[in-house]
């Protein structure tokens, strides 16, 4: 693989840059590379500033109103992104559900659902996991019963991440009781404004609403809302994680947050000299950009194999695994690098605008919710033990 861009690739990279430059708001860039968290607002803003450009969907198709890009365009753009302090796009709409939908959809559904997701007007949510099914998702208990044109949906779905802001939530649903394992389960698309859905907030160990949980009490959903065919959505649910585990591994986000660690560790004294300058951290986090870097060439990999009309297959367990493993990481490492001024928590001084006296400088506000935060990555979309398992039984077959 040639590491060097093209000219052309170089040209592409400074029209992004130009295009951050007049399109990110101060604020919203200053909040991200500060540490903190885009609102909904934020994200919204975004998304319809990149579709007004053409670019709300760097890895759709242009038949879909994508771009069309090649994988290293794409790679450019999310890294941009991430270093200019641009806001994530929403994952579940334009990089999770699009996808199944443009791959085992119905016309109708792609003309439906696709022009709301790329526009930023449509917020989706993801209904996976439940109190007993998590990284073992074939166990899901929520049922689905036929009734005429409709589905008759039953159960319960938790840690359904931002559902409290959501439109749509696309979810799996039990159809057939008696089948075993990943048989006998479909997937639907459902309007969270329909009758019977109660969002119940979970505060997370930083003192978050980030996550819900979603009951569903004989909610009515055309059967029209069926994606694929009934009994058979294993096969979207899968063609779906992979995309989502691809995600995860978040390599532009993880050089940005290095960046960043590394101007702290510069700034923070140890016997009146630069936290850099002491071996055993200097060590730990040259280890860290080694293994980042590592990471950036294997996911440009993944990227050129989905370029061949591939979706992801177990090789996105391994960015999931070694992503979350990075981020952790670095996490941990500023919380070392600010030492005692990292350990007070306090949410409302993690606001640019916050005008109460802190503790320490202003950028060890937000390190303990972030570390506690970052607990997360290692367990969703799958827990890393289990991609694990994937792994050896599919690359190592053991």
């Amino acid at each position: 693989m040639d590491l060097n861009f093209t000219a052309e690739e170089q040209a592409f990279r400074d029209e992004v840059r130009a295009f951050l430059r007049g399109h990110v708001p101060e604020a919203t860039r200053n909040k991200i590379l500060a540490g903190l968290s885009a609102t909904p607002d934020d994200i919204r803003t975004w998304q319809r500033a990149l579709h007004k450009r053409g670019w709300g969907a760097p890895g759709w198709p242009k038949a879909f109103g994508g771009t069309g890009w090649n994988p290293i365009q794409r790679f450019i753009f999310d890294e941009e992104c991430a270093a200019y302090g641009a806001p994530q796009q929403l994952a579940f709409g334009v990089k999770m559900v699009a996808p199944v939908i443009m791959a085992f959809g119905t016309p109708e559904q792609q003309q439906r659902h696709l022009p709301g997701i790329i526009s930023g007007e449509v917020w989706w949510c993801q209904g996976y996991s439940e109190p007993g099914a998590g990284s073992d998702l074939a166990s899901l208990k929520t049922r689905a019963v036929r009734d005429g044109d409709h589905y008759l949906i039953n159960g319960q779905k938790t840690w359904t991440t931002l559902g409290q802001h959501a439109d749509w939530m696309f979810c799996l649903v039990r159809t057939d009781p008696e089948a075993k394992a990943q048989r006998g389960i479909s997937f639907v698309l459902i309007d969270m404004k329909t009758p019977g859905i109660t969002v119940r907030p979970i505060i997370t160990l930083d003192g978050a609403h980030e996550v819900n949980e979603v009951w569903l009490e004989d909610v009515r959903v055309p059967v029209t809302n069926l994606v694929g065919e009934e009994n058979k959505g294993w096969t979207c649910a899968k063609f779906l994680l992979g995309h989502e585990r691809a995600g995860i591994a978040g390599t532009g986000n993880s050089k940005r947050n290095l960046t960043r660690l590394k101007r702290i560790a510069a700034s923070e004294s140890l016997n009146g000299r630069p936290l850099l300058e002491d071996p055993l951290f200097a060590a730990r986090l040259a280890q860290v950009e080694i293994d980042l870097m590592a990471l950036e060439i294997t996911n440009l990999r993944v990227l050129a194999s989905e370029a061949e009309k591939r979706a992801p297959g177990p090789e996105a367990s391994i960015l999931k695994i070694k992503g979350t493993e990075i981020t952790q990481a670095i996490s941990e490492l500023m919380m070392q690098a600010a030492g005692v001024y990292a350990l007070p928590f306090d949410r409302a001084a993690m606001s640019l605008d916050y005008d109460g006296e802190r503790v320490g400088p202003d950028y060890a506000a937000p390190l303990a919710a972030t570390y506690c935060n970052m607990r997360k990555v290692t367990i969703f979309g799958g827990s890393n033990e289990i991609q694990k398992n994937i792994v050896a039984q599919m690359i190592l077959e053991l």
